[in-house]
Order: structure tokens, then sequence, then C-alpha cells
């Protein structure tokens, strides 16, 4: 049965492949292609440019402009993305019967138009991504703090109606890992609830030679966003550093904290402990994990997050926080701290360092949990999933 696919993605406001929505997204289309179905992205100039580099091809985009909004800033550039959508929406016909529309955000301007045409068109299927519910911005577990606080309101309020209308009316809801379906079990059977986990290219790393001496202890690799904990890190790799002092760090990402995170590493004279790579994909990114030892992942919020498992697959063990969504996200492979033990934390990446049995265990454990999330099976999972909706 072929399908037409509309993909929706206007909220991509990077022109790199910064996040795990964006991987799914872009290795589901790839996937919906390769098997003949008709698909159809509509996107941001941003999200054009990053897909195509990607390898995304040989389908059709639709590229709506807007970029001379982004001095607005980025919630009234949403709004904006959102009603520009919409309008090209309330114009879209479609005539086969086969029609499935996929947001792949919770963000306005991919969720809110879908259901638009959800609305309009009853034999259209909505298949809604819903990655991270947003913290409460008044619980104790929420990272907007300070003066991040007025933000992550807005964040919190602006998901509000969306989860709502997800709720009600998409007919299945991709999430990150397996609490998050039990949001929506009220509404949507269990089978129509998603824990997609995410993927990874399991292929490439052992094409890649492991060099003859590791130069980093670890490697961080994420947004530099409150929620990932990229300024605690600085704090655990004092402490690190506070029993081996030549400990390397190596950082692979870019974000709004990058000033904040430089100053942080410069205030604790960590600049020769911690090495800053920016953004990195591809062999690039892949060299640098092979160049190190352990995978850090420090997050004080997520549901998942698939960036460290990429390390993983280059049979990096890891360390996080116990965070619940991580009991069944990294089920093995990565040793889990108490939340948010800093220095326990620092500790378990020593252990891993100093301990060649316990390295050497995690480590296999990590690739084999790597095995499990190849791109090429996950990608047909989700097309099946698709053809259930």
């Amino acid at each position: 049965m072929k399908l037409r696919i509309y993909m929706i993605a206007y909220s991509q406001v990077d022109r790199e492949m910064r996040d795990g929505g964006s991987r799914i997204f872009a290795e589901t289309a790839k996937c919906g292609v390769a098997r003949g179905h008709d698909v159809h992205v509509f996107t941001s100039e941003e999200g054009f440019e990053s897909f195509r580099n990607y390898g995304l091809i040989n389908l059709h985009y639709t590229v709506i402009r807007s970029s001379r909004y982004r001095r607005l800033g980025i919630y009234l550039l949403y709004v904006i993305r959102a009603v520009k959508l919409l309008l090209l929406m309330m114009k879209l016909i479609p005539k086969e019967a086969n029609t499935v529309i996929y947001s792949s955000s919770d963000f306005w301007p991919d969720s809110i138009p879908a259901w638009i045409l959800k609305m309009r068109f009853k034999n259209v299927k909505w298949i809604a991504g819903f990655y991270l519910f947003a913290p409460n911005p008044l619980s104790a577990e929420s990272p907007y703090k300070g003066k991040r606080f007025i933000r992550g309101l807005l964040y919190y309020l602006s998901q509000l109606p969306v989860y709502y209308l997800v709720r009600r009316y998409a007919d299945m809801v991709w999430v990150t890992s397996e609490p998050d379906r039990w949001m929506f079990g009220s509404r949507l059977s269990p089978e129509k609830v998603v824990a997609v986990r995410g993927g990874v290219d399991v292929k490439t790393p052992a094409s890649i030679p492991e060099p003859a001496k590791k130069r980093f202890d670890a490697v961080f690799i994420g947004r530099f966003h409150p929620q990932k904990g990229v300024l605690e890190l600085v704090d655990i790799w004092r402490f690190v550093c506070q029993k081996r002092k030549s400990a390397m760090l190596a950082v692979i990402g870019v974000g709004d904290l990058e000033d904040e995170l430089r100053k942080k590493i410069s205030d604790y004279g960590l600049e020769n402990n911690i090495v800053l790579f920016g953004f990195k994909d591809g062999v690039e990114k892949l060299r640098i994990f092979k160049d190190s030892k352990v995978v850090v992942h420090p997050a004080i919020y997520d549901s998942g997050g698939m960036a460290a498992c990429e390390a993983m697959a280059c049979g990096l063990p890891g360390v996080s926080f116990d965070l619940p969504a991580l009991k069944t996200y990294y089920p093995k492979g990565m040793l889990k701290t108490p939340c948010f033990d800093l220095k326990a934390f620092a500790e378990n990446i020593l252990k891993l360092l100093n301990d060649a049995n316990l390295y050497k265990k995690t480590g296999k454990d990590a690739l084999d949990l790597a095995e499990e999330w190849d791109w090429d099976k996950r990608a047909e999972e989700l097309l099946e999933a698709i053809k259930r909706a």
C-alpha cells in the first residue's frame, strides 16, 4: 500500500542536525522514500539545508521562508511560522485516501497546522511527535531557574494546548521513552503510543580505526541547554581533576549556554582539561568518540537522549544520572548516579577509568545496546507504525 506522507518540521531553526527529533524525522523520511512512498516535507530554510545535507533527496519539499523574523525572538518566530503554515494548510487538499501527516515536534509551527489538516479531512491520519514534556517551572526538577524562569514558564504554557490537542485528536503519538507512553494512555490505546527511543549508525564506527592511545578520558555530546547539564559537567570535571590532574574532557555541541560554559571553565582553571569542539557530525564526530574512553550524559531533565548512544556504538561505556526515563532508555552500558550528586557522578567516571574489568564489561554492554538501536531496523519499525496509524 503506497502512502502519501506529509512531514512537518517547520520549527527547525538550525542548519545542522543537532537534536534527536530531527534525526528521527530524517531517517523516517529516508526510509519512506526508499520504500516507494510519496513523502512531502514542509520545513524552513534552515530545515531544508539541514535535511539536504543529511542526504534527504528524491522527495518533495515545500520551504516556507521566515528567516527575516528571527530577530523578533524564538517565541514570536514560532507564532509567525505557525500562522504561515496554517494558511498554507488551508489551501492543501489531500486527494489520496492513504494520507498521513507527521508533526515532528510539539512546537506550534509543527503541531497546530497538522491538527488543522486533521480537522479538515477526516481521512487524514495524524501522527504527533511529542518527545519531551516541558517541566513545570515551579517544580524542583525544573532546569529553568533564576533568569531562565520566564523562558521555562513560556515553554510550559505553550505546550499545554498542544498536549490537549494531541491527546484528543491524534491517531498516534511518538514519544521518546516508556514512561512517557502512559501520559497519553487514557485517550489512546497502548499500541497507538510508540516509544521511539531513536537510533544510531552502527556500521560506520566499525570502519574507523582505534587510536594507539586515547587522548580524552571522557566525551560529552549535546546541546548547550539547561536540561543537558552542561554547566554541571564543569563541576563534575573539576572533581575528576582533583583525583586525576591531567584528565581530559572533549565537549561536542553548541547552544545558548556557550558563553557561560566558557566562563565557568576559565573560572575553574580547566582550560587545559576541557576542549570545546563546537558542532561536529559524521566521521569527524566519530573520530572524537574513538579518541575517548567514556561518554558522559549529565542531563538533569530528559526523556532519553540518543546522542550518548552514538558514542556507545563506538564501544564507550557511559555515566548518567538515574533519571526515571533512563532506566528503560539505557538499561545497560551506563553507570547510573543518584540525582543530582555531582561528586558521585565524578566517582563513577573514575571507577570506569580505574577498573579495567568494569570498563570492559560496561563497554560491551554499551556496544550490545547500540546494536539494538540500528537505524535501518528502527526506521523500518517506525514506517510500519505509520501504516498502523
